[in-house]
């Protein structure tokens, strides 16, 4: 083969290929070029979706024969679903998982079927295990334990429950009563009661870590657990572990019913695991008639009880309980200490003698409360008699202490200490010796309410966290009697005690008579049946109420409800036919109301089941029973729905219990249950109450 020939030097090499042509191309070149790449991205695109649609949304954690827990990516949240439904029965956002998109965690535990071991970002662990039930307990229900525990210092452990497409009840109740959880709105506070007069942005006077959801879910917080909660209206409610909590840990149990009632049969008999034991009956029948006559002097309280008495009597209201208020009670209290120390203790002076037949066939109730002002010779005596132990104290020094003190009723104050034993016994023997020598039947104990340690910034004793000390007064009080009056209630629904009410103010607003029945219902679903409610009219006023409507439609409503209660009488605020409907509506609940609280006591007792119930009761199934909070059942027999508006004198009712007949015992008229009344009237002289026939 001959060489090539050489290059010319300085020339340049011949490319590597051949130049393009500077010719026009086809047309159709370009638009295949360009088609092809749109291929390639829909591939591509198709790929991802095709993966993303393959990697499911949701994981299970932990499955039940009926239930089970799941994560959900996208939102970042526990699931509580029933198998076989798509819709979640609870949806739980956690702090510790709160990053939307994360998988779940690898299961840490043996994996065996009832148990989940998982830690979300290295925060925080949850331990999540199906729970078995009793057999013998009432109610179908399947339960899962959730315990979240810290891994690291300063990690939020904080579980909010979402409010979408769920009513929710039960926690605390508020200032302003309302049913649903969902129209309450509370900032990040320690879950105890509060004294509403010093935190009218509080919980209470009753609360129990109970929460019941629409959908057939209830949350029960572990017992005597320090817990943070909070509720954004209509959004969620959270609970969290308070911060620089002795038991950092978050524990809690879900459990998933059939239905909204057949969840709260199931928790209802697990609110207390003691035997349940109902108060006397006697109280039930007795309308309260508050006494706020002259004060001051016991001569001129034992006038005024006589004068109150026989004008009772003359407008035939002649049986009921006299109720004295803390300083009359004291006022007599210290006149028998007096007469105690002049004559002995087995003569009495027959000027402090003291003659129950004065008022009879009145009844006579006392008020106590485990306060006592610094001024008082009652104090000052302890000072004497060292017993300063007897009081609530801050231990500056191992050697010493000084009384915790604080406000009640306007007067700087200590409280009795009731870890006590010594306290509680002279407090005690105190009480029954006052109220044998003034013969009351009754007594009430005010001041269960708050915790002083919380209110001053002070870590309390560990026997007195949180609402240890309502509980512990509780106790006390039914050493005075099995139908004591006491005014808060936590973890002591089991005892044979009434809870009063709070006071409500003299209007037509939630904080008022629109307040009634939601603090009922919320009263009686968490097992607390047995209570007062505010006096007739509200009590929260500087002056008598004037509103004879509001008047009336209040008297038409606890007329309905356990214990009927007077602080203004009718005859000093309205006309002489409202003193008439009032004699009608004591009538009325003594020989109706009463015998029907006493009957469905025994299903309290034996189940738990609530005694005043929401219509969901009879219609756990229809959304529109859900929200109802103007009308309630009492058992399953009676249905009440007052008017709460001002100026109607007519209302929507719904009735409750599909295939049931309920009859107006106004009318006689006989309605189908599930369905709604419309504008159906009530005169100011009437309250629609319908009987269930079938």
């Amino acid at each position: 083969m001959p060489p090539a020939p050489a290059r010319p030097l300085g020339q340049p090499p011949p490319p590597l290929w051949e130049p393009a042509s500077t010719e026009p191309r086809e047309p159709w070149r370009g638009a295949v070029a360009c088609l092809g790449v749109a291929v390639f991205f829909a591939l591509t695109i198709g790929v991802v979706s095709w993966q993303a649609a393959e990697t499911p949304r949701r994981a299970w954690l932990l499955r039940g024969p009926a239930a089970g827990l799941a994560w959900e990516r996208r939102a970042g949240a526990l699931l509580l679903l029933r198998r076989g439904a798509g819709r979640p029965l609870a949806a739980v956002a956690p702090a510790a998982g709160a990053a939307a998109g994360l998988p779940p965690p690898l299961d840490r535990c043996r994996p065996d079927g009832s148990r989940f071991c998982g830690a979300w970002d290295e925060a925080a662990e949850l331990h999540v295990s199906l729970e078995e039930e009793e057999e013998e307990a009432p109610g179908a229900a399947e339960c899962y334990g959730l315990a979240w525990t810290p891994l690291r210092p300063g990690a939020v452990l904080k579980d909010c429950f979402s409010m979408a497409n769920v009513s929710w009840y039960g926690g605390a109740g508020v200032r302003a009563p309302r049913w649903l959880l969902n129209d309450v709105d509370a900032e990040p506070q320690p879950f105890v009661i509060s004294d509403f007069s010093r935190n009218p942005g509080g919980y209470g006077p009753v609360l129990e870590g109970y929460f019941l959801g629409s959908t057939g879910v209830t949350v029960m917080v572990a017992p005597d657990m320090p817990l943070f909660l909070s509720v954004e209206s209509n959004r969620h409610f959270c609970l969290e572990s308070p911060p620089g909590s002795p038991v950092p840990a978050l524990r809690y149990r879900l459990c998933a019913s059939a239905d909204v009632a057949a969840a709260h049969r199931h928790a209802g008999s697990r609110l207390t695991l003691r035997p349940r034991r109902p108060p006397h009956a006697a109280l039930l029948g007795l309308p309260i008639w508050q006494y706020h006559g002259p004060g001051g002097s016991a001569t001129k309280i034992k006038r005024g009880l006589r004068a109150f008495s026989n004008r009772l009597q003359r407008h035939r209201l002649k049986e009921g309980l006299l109720a004295l208020g803390e300083r009359c009670t004291a006022a007599l209290a210290d006149t028998d200490q007096q007469s105690v120390l002049m004559e002995g203790r087995k003569r009495r002076s027959a000027k402090h003698a003291w003659d129950l037949s004065m008022i009879k066939p009145m009844k006579l109730s006392i008020t106590l409360s485990p306060y006592t002002s610094i001024a008082s010779p009652l104090f000052l005596r302890s000072l004497q008699n060292d017993t300063l132990s007897y009081w609530l104290s801050l231990r500056l020094h191992p050697e010493g202490s000084v009384p915790l003190l604080t406000h009640w009723k306007g007067q700087l104050s200590t409280r009795l200490n009731t870890t006590s034993e010594a306290a509680v016994s002279w407090f005690l023997a105190r009480a029954r010796h006052l109220q044998q020598v003034l013969g009351a039947e009754h007594a009430v104990l005010e001041g269960a309410e708050g915790n002083a340690y919380f209110e001053q910034g002070v870590q309390p004793p560990t026997e007195l966290e949180g609402d240890h000390y309502a509980g512990a007064l509780a106790a006390m009080a039914v050493a005075l009697g099995n139908a004591t009056i006491i005014t808060a209630g936590a973890r002591s629904s089991h005892l044979p005690l009434f809870v009063r009410m709070s006071p409500l103010r003299s209007d037509w607003s939630h904080a008022g008579l629109k307040g009634l029945i939601p603090a009922a219902l919320h009263y009686s679903l968490l097992g607390y049946n047995f209570f007062l409610p505010d006096a007739v009219g509200g009590t929260l006023a500087s002056e008598l109420p004037v509103d004879q409507e509001l008047y009336v439609r209040w008297l038409q409503i606890v007329t309905f409800l356990p214990v009927m209660s007077f602080s203004t009488p009718p005859w000093a605020c309205c006309d002489a036919w409202v003193l008439n409907l009032t004699r009608q509506c004591i009538r009325r609940h003594r020989d109706f109301v009463a015998p029907l609280i006493i009957k469905y006591s025994q299903d309290w007792v034996a189940w738990g089941y609530p005694i005043f119930r929401p219509v969901w009761w009879l219609s756990p199934m229809d959304p529109a029973a859900f929200t109802i909070e103007d009308e309630f059942l009492i058992g399953d027999e009676v249905l009440v729905a007052p008017i709460t508006e001002k100026g109607q004198t007519w209302r929507d009712i719904y009735l409750p219990g599909g295939g049931c007949l309920w009859m107006d015992t106004n009318t006689a008229q006989v309605f189908d249950g599930g369905t709604v009344l419309r504008n159906y009237s009530a005169s100011l002289t009437e309250v629609p109450v319908f009987i269930k026939t079938s």
